[in-house]
Formats: C-alpha cells, structure tokens, sequence
C-alpha cells in the first residue's frame, strides 16, 4: 500500500525518512520554512509550525511531525512541538483529511527516572524538565486527536553531522565520568526506519514505542571506544567536582516492543554506528 505522505517538520530524520518512503513509491512532502533545500525525491512544501498553517497538500495518507526545536529551551520547544503539533492536528480536522496514521517523533527526555532504572513504554513518563513535559502534552494532544496515532520516543540521535561526542574526543576536551553513566542513544538512519516501518510495516501500532539501539553502554565505554578508532588518548578522568564528574544514574532505555514488530537495527550498538559515522557513510550532498 502507498499513498501521499506529508513530513511535517523535514528535517535531518524527517529527510532521510521521506527519502525511504519516496523508495517505496510513495508520494512524499516536505513541509519547512526552506523547502527548497530538500532533494528532488520530495517535493518541499513552504511549513512553518511556529504559526497557522495554511492548506496542506490533499489526499493525504499519512502524516509525521517530525521537527526539531532547534535548541532553543522550553519555549522553542513549546512552539514547535506543542503548539505546531496542535495546528497540525487542526488543520487536519479543518480539511476534512483522514490519513490512516499520524506519528509523532517525540523523545526518550518524557522518563525523569535518573537512577540508573530501566524504561520502557509501560514506565510512567514524569518528565522532570519543562522540554520533556511539553513533549509529553504534545503525545497526549495527538492521543486524545480524532486520529489514529502514534509517538516515537527517540532517544539520543547520532550520525552524520551530529559528531560532537567524536570531536570533543578528538580534540582532547572530553572527560570520562566517574560512577554509573549509561547513555541511550540511536543512530539516525535507524531513526528514520524506525518511523518508515510504523507507518509501513506494522498494520496496527501501539500508541507509544521507544527508539533505541541495543546498547545501553557507559559513556566512559563509547569515550574510550572512540579513542581507539580515531587513534588518540583515551580522555582523562573528570574532576570530582566537575559537571562530568559528578555525572551519575540517568536511565536505561529498552526497545523491546519497535523490535518486537520485527524491526531490526542497522546499527544494533554504537560501535557499529560509529564506525559508519567515522567512514563518512550516509552524508547527503546537495
């Protein structure tokens, strides 16, 4: 089955996503503020979340918002994950459009727990931070919407572009945390496939699924991982009473039910991930 699919939101994961779903031969749009960036395989739309959306494309079978707020605290994130999920949703209900499945990408930040705990999408979400409580009222706009939806919850995505942990390593600033740090983390060619096979795959997607590679590994282990691939000094220990050194706890993520409906990693662990990201695999050129 294939049909019209608009990203709302065509970013990094959004691109990559639309790129895969165009492969599958289905007609893809690329809502953004530029859309004229975007590669020929989806035809770029003029979307800004930020403010009152005018007509969307027709006929549309699915949807993804699949922004980004651009780092710019709660109040970006308020404007384009909320309130730009919320005038997504509308203007939706306005037209009369009735896609089968409307995903929101959403992040693993909803989870407060920061003692080291597993999570998984039976865990209650009590968000600690404002970001991670306007995500969780945008999956609760879209769940109590008169569409059938879904909420990705990613965790942290790396991969072409996104190399700071590589460069901090490379340049020497990085420090390795003492006591219990695990991080979570997903390559963004698998976040992207992760999005394709819940609108593709699965006939009927639970409301909430995790994001997440197999791995829930030390950041101190991926710090000296990467030491040895760029051939440079394992980073020093942090300071005590450094940020990095007081680092502790956070939580584990667990993906068991996206792999569950049969999606499998490209990149199951960092160090697979990471090797690509080092070889220069997976950058887009104009």
């Amino acid at each position: 089955m294939t049909g019209r699919v608009l990203i709302a939101g065509c970013g990094d994961v959004g691109t990559e996503a639309g790129l895969r779903l165009a492969a599958l031969g289905y007609e893809v749009f690329g809502g953004r503020r530029s859309p004229d960036v975007l590669p020929p395989a989806i035809t770029g739309v003029h979307l800004d979340l930020e403010r009152e959306l005018g007509p969307l494309p027709a006929g549309l079978d699915l949807v993804v918002h699949a922004a980004a707020a651009g780092g710019r605290g709660a109040a970006g994130y308020a404007a384009v994950y909320r309130d730009g999920l919320d005038r997504l949703l509308r203007r939706l209900a306005q037209e009369g459009q009735s896609p089968r499945r409307v995903l929101f990408v959403s992040a693993t930040s909803v989870y407060g727990q920061a003692d080291g705990s597993e999570v998984d999408e039976d865990t209650p979400a009590v968000p600690v931070r404002a970001t991670g409580r306007i995500l969780l009222e945008a999956e609760r706009l879209l769940a109590d919407s008169p569409f059938a939806g879904t909420s990705l919850r990613l965790a942290g995505i790396y991969g072409p572009g996104r190399t700071r942990l590589i460069d901090t390593v490379r340049d020497g600033t990085a420090r390795q945390p003492s006591g219990d740090h695990p991080t979570n983390r997903i390559h963004r060619d698998d976040a992207a496939a992760a999005i394709v096979h819940l609108l593709t795959a699965v006939e009927d997607p639970q409301p909430i699924h995790l994001g997440v590679d197999h791995d829930q590994a030390q950041l101190a282990e991926v710090q000296r991982f990467l030491a040895a691939e760029l051939g440079v000094p394992a980073p020093p220990p942090a300071e005590p009473d450094s940020d990095a050194g007081r680092r502790s706890g956070a939580k584990r993520c667990r993906g068991d039910r996206l792999r569950a409906t049969g999606f499998v990693h490209r990149f199951p662990t960092y160090r697979e991930g990471y090797r690509a990201v080092l070889a220069g695999e997976g950058v887009r050129h104009p």
